[in-house]
């Protein structure tokens, strides 16, 4: 033991502090007998508690054993209902959690099976259009052949000859032909120009239902492996930052809102499609069918005008007929008057040669008697013959000459209705049955 002197101390209970209870003051003595302070108990006289402090500090002990035990079972208590409730919410939410992403996963398995429907639709439509835009374009191809037909039969009965080159029928049908068909082809232009710009939206509207649907792929593999998240798994961590609010995301009315905006374009260009569709396939089977009855209309014109041709040659090859029997008659006839004046010239020259002996009578012979009338008379008779057979010879001639300029017009005439006959029936006609078929004019 040291030999030094020890003081006493002053007393602090910092648990009595603590729970309050008023420290003991130090100043007031004891009732115990207090030690000798001698010099020969100073190696025993120690800063040593009372009795009464020895007890005071037990049992203050002891009640703070007590006190903080009763407030253990407490806390006790309260924590293992805290953790009952807490595990029980926790598992509440976590499984509500689970469900409400369930929901999710369904709703945007929805939409996205509605938007690869939408897209298939409107794949189908863009492959229809394009397949109308190929039949337009073969159409508006096949077009051109009725064109050059028309444009050469134009031509080619622009070569007839003389009273043939006539604006008829066939050329007013023709002419109409070829205005139907410039205007068919415009209508076709202007069909194929609509559907090109259809095609062009419903590529447009496809591609934004595609990065919609792409999109909602992507979240719901997100929110499908969110959803296989439990707590046994491995692979999750703590994320803080994520469970903060972000102004910048969309709710879920703006969410819905803009697919069915994106459906609902998709559907109004879908409608256009169908639409745009019932159109091409009435211009081309409209188109198809004017562009036949016109056909049929220029056909049976050439008809009619062949026959009309047929007819007029075959008249006027009968009567060139009937007129080179006229010129032959005819011709013989001038030979017969000719012989017939020049049989004149022996009778002629008879009763002239009598009358001029007679003439030579001497004196008194020479009187107008029978024989002088006679004679006189048979001159003036034969003189007058030959004058009407000079006149008939004439007329004759004259017949003949015009029965030339006939024979010569009947040829000619035959010979530009034989021209027009093989400008119409074995130019024209042969070319237009190269008219293309309904199945090419309707673009297939």
């Amino acid at each position: 033991m040291s030999s030094e002197v020890f003081v006493s101390r002053p007393h602090y209970d910092s648990r009595a502090v603590a729970q309050g209870v008023q420290e003991r003051d130090l100043s007031v003595k004891p009732d115990v007998p207090q030690p000798s302070s001698g010099s020969a108990t100073a190696g025993y006289r120690s800063a040593k508690y009372g009795p009464a402090e020895w007890f005071s500090n037990y049992h203050s002990i002891l009640q703070q054993a007590g006190t903080e035990s009763h407030a253990a079972r407490s806390l006790q208590r309260e924590s293992k209902a805290l953790h009952q409730d807490t595990e029980a919410g926790t598992f509440k939410t976590q499984g509500e959690g689970t469900r409400l992403l369930g929901e999710r996963l369904h709703e945007i398995h929805s939409w996205k099976s509605e938007l690869q429907r939408h897209i298939e639709q409107l794949q189908a439509d863009t492959e229809s259009l394009l397949a109308l835009k190929t039949r337009l374009e073969n159409a508006l191809d096949a077009s051109e052949t009725p064109y050059a037909i028309s444009t050469d039969n134009l031509s080619c009965r622009a070569r007839r000859l003389g009273p043939d080159l006539v604006r008829d029928s066939v050329e007013e049908e023709l002419v109409k032909e070829v205005d139907l068909i410039r205007s068919v082809q415009a209508l076709l232009k202007r069909t194929t120009a609509q559907v090109v710009r259809q095609i062009k939206m419903n590529r447009e509207a496809k591609q934004t239902l595609e990065m919609d649907w792409s999109d909602k792929y992507q979240a719901y593999n997100f929110d499908d492996h969110s959803g296989r998240h439990s707590n046994m798994s491995t692979d999750t961590r703590h994320h803080p930052s994520s469970a903060t609010f972000q102004d910048q995301v969309c709710n879920c009315t703006s969410w819905t809102k803009f697919t069915q905006d994106n459906l609902n374009k998709a559907q109004q260009e879908e409608q256009t499609t169908h639409s745009l569709r019932l159109l091409v396939e009435q211009v081309l089977q409209d188109t198809t069918e004017d562009l036949e009855f016109q056909c049929s209309s220029v056909d049976r014109a050439f008809s009619r005008r062949v026959q009309e041709l047929i007819e007029a040659k075959t008249q006027m090859e009968t009567k060139l007929a009937q007129v080179l029997e006229q010129i032959g008659a005819q011709e013989r006839n001038i030979v017969l008057l000719q012989q017939a004046i020049h049989n004149k010239e022996a009778p002629l020259r008879v009763a002239q040669s009598r009358l001029y002996l007679r003439s030579l009578r001497p004196n008194m012979e020479l009187c107008r008697d029978q024989p002088q009338f006679s004679l006189e008379g048979e001159v003036r008779q034969i003189d007058a013959t030959v004058a009407a057979l000079q006149q008939q010879l004439s007329e004759a001639r004259r017949s003949l000459s015009h029965l030339e300029e006939s024979r010569i017009t009947l040829e000619k005439d035959i010979n530009c209705k034989t021209h027009s006959l093989f400008i119409e029936r074995d130019k024209c006609m042969i070319h237009r049955k190269r008219y293309p078929a309904a199945s090419k004019l309707l673009g297939y």
